[in-house]
């Protein structure tokens, strides 16, 4: 027996989708909001601690980059509430899971920046009387900054799509959504195929954002 495509059901239950993916833009922007403040703090502690300073920002990142994403999801919803004795959401165990995450990669990605502004940039800014703060606040970051777009906008991308692994702890996210059709409706290919258009529009478009951000303040502009 053939399988015949029919959207019909699909269309019934987009409100599912189109909530789920306005959910899963919520999701990406608060954990890589929070992601960014992680990565920048810890990055100039990385760069201005001392030895032990280091080690420990080092075993962070270490492991959170080596250990998969849906496993820290399933530690931190299932297993820090029966460690410590809290209580949270699914949403909320996944953004604070999620933020970890960014922060983790996106401490290399400043801590990269930081070590490529051109020393020149450094020494002007103690020729005209700067003081270190203000040498990092007006001098290494904005530089650092323009020379990390590139590598930002590839992972805000992939974290926007990390947000299909929420639906593990049923947040109603996109993935989610799109699996809810798929149990009530058995239109698999119908439903994956319009969620698959969708991330890939979102993804695209978010990425064309991005870049123009990136050409508007390159170094080289």
């Amino acid at each position: 027996m053939g399988y015949a495509l029919n959207f019909n059901l699909i269309w019934r239950h987009f409100d599912r989708l189109w909530g789920g993916l306005i959910l899963s833009l919520e999701l990406a922007v608060l954990a890589i909001g929070i992601g960014v403040v992680i990565g920048l703090v810890l990055a100039i502690a990385h760069v201005s601690g001392g030895r032990l300073t280091r080690a420990a920002i080092g075993a962070y990142v270490e492991v959170i980059r080596n250990v998969p994403l849906i496993l820290l999801v399933y530690l931190v919803f299932y297993g820090l509430p029966q460690a410590v004795d809290i209580a949270y959401d699914a949403t909320t165990s996944f953004v604070a899971t999620l933020s970890l995450y960014a922060g983790a990669y996106l401490v290399e990605v400043f801590r990269s920046g930081l070590a490529a502004v051109p020393a020149g940039l450094i020494d002007a800014g103690k020729a005209i009387g700067l003081t270190p703060w203000q040498r990092l606040i007006h001098v290494r970051l904005p530089t650092m900054l323009r020379i990390t777009l590139p590598a930002l906008s590839n992972t805000f991308v992939s974290l926007f799509k990390d947000t299909s692994i929420a639906s593990v702890i049923a947040v109603p996210e996109l993935t989610y959504g799109a699996q809810w059709i798929n149990t009530n409706t058995f239109r698999i290919v119908e439903v994956y195929l319009i969620v698959t258009g969708m991330y890939l529009v979102t993804g695209y478009a978010i990425l064309l954002g991005l870049r123009a951000i990136e050409r508007r303040f390159s170094i080289g502009r």
